[in-house]
């Protein structure tokens, strides 16, 4: 595991983690900067389907232990036609394994604590990388995934960056959404009196609010309208679920903006690449990262396709824990360890959902 920054890479391997953080899958996008730049000729050690964990996490500042507050399973097929993205939610009540590294017991909770658990290092130290491999492992437990090819830990601060180094996003906003945090303006909500900071009041902030309206044509967010419109799932009809799956809908638009733009800049390129600095955890599974440029170059984004899973609300003597799969997800998971996720969708319609 490592970070950016922490070593030489080339600039062409870096836009590859930049992007491939955001997605790993589309790595056209990382192809195509490697084939302009002398990159390597066949990556090896790659056999049949690719299972990649992408995690996006909110951690209050450096003495605070992250979050899991997106968790995406991208599904890569043996055949490297296209790609599958699945989001878990962050509030599904799971068993959390015991794990060695953190001194943390198994416990049950909800599966973004599975971060924040792993990656005590001790005092006030945290590690995300070693709250990665707890994470990975505990969604490996629910999916049936033995194991994890790659993966990526952001934080927002970099999604941030990152959405501004490409000059924001166009993406059609499917259902009317009404911010929680921010102004319409753009600054943050004022706070109710009794809410004075980070505590446990359930929603501290009062005034206006930014609104999204619905819209089917894309509608172009400034860096901080795309970043606020992917955090929102209060007043939604789904909650969490709607917020899951404009998160998807995030990344595709977002990975589609690099290839659109970044990658005819030579400026460009170099300044993306710049802006994501320590923001970033990449988990390369024991391969390099020219490997998995290479091995992932022929990816195309139109044959991307993002997934929903359904989910309920799970109470224990009238206390709300968190959420649940239905039985019938557990055919959804084979579908996906066996590589067989075409065919699932065909025979099982309806029970997970295709994004528009």
């Amino acid at each position: 595991m490592g970070r950016i920054g922490k070593r030489r890479t080339p600039l062409w391997a870096r836009l590859g983690i930049a992007v491939g953080s955001l997605l790993l899958a589309p790595a056209l996008v990382t192809g195509q900067a490697a084939a302009g730049s002398g990159g390597p000729a066949a990556a090896t050690g790659f056999t049949g389907p690719l299972n990649l964990l992408l995690v996006g996490i909110d951690p209050r500042d450096d003495h605070t232990a992250p979050l899991a507050d997106s968790i995406i399973v991208a599904h890569i097929p043996a055949d490297r036609h296209g790609a599958f993205l699945f989001s878990i939610p962050r509030d599904l009540v799971v068993t959390i394994p015991a794990f060695a590294a953190s001194g943390t017991p198994a416990q049950r909770s909800k599966i973004n604590a599975a971060m924040a658990l792993g990656s005590r290092l001790g005092g006030d130290r945290f590690s995300p990388a070693q709250g990665f491999a707890l994470l990975a492992r505990t969604v490996g437990d629910v999916t049936g995934i033995r194991r994890f090819d790659a993966g990526a830990v952001l934080n927002f601060g970099g999604f941030t960056k990152m959405v501004e180094a490409v000059g924001g996003l166009s993406m059609p906003i499917d259902q009317t959404v009404v911010s929680e945090h921010r102004k319409p303006d753009g600054t943050p909500r004022d706070r109710l009196p009794e809410c004075p900071g980070h505590d446990n009041c359930h929603r501290p902030y009062t005034g206006p609010q930014k609104v999204y309206p619905r819209s089917l044509r894309p509608v172009h967010l400034r860096p901080w309208e795309a970043l606020d419109f992917v955090r929102q799932r209060y007043g939604l009809p789904h909650s969490d679920y709607d917020r899951q799956r404009h998160q998807r809908q995030f990344l595709k638009a977002l990975a589609k903006k690099v290839k659109r733009t970044v990658l005819t800049s030579p400026g460009g390129l170099l300044h993306t690449t710049g802006v994501i600095g320590d923001s970033l955890t990449f988990v390369g599974g024991g391969h390099s990262l020219s490997e998995w440029a290479t091995e992932l170059a022929g990816l195309h984004l139109n044959a991307m396709r993002t997934l929903g899973l359904p989910g309920s609300a799970l109470f224990e003597n009238g206390t709300y824990l968190g959420e649940q799969f239905p039985p019938a997800v557990t055919t959804f998971f084979t579908a996906v360890a066996t590589d067989r996720i075409p065919r699932y969708l065909l025979a099982h319609p309806g029970v997970v959902t295709v994004d528009g």
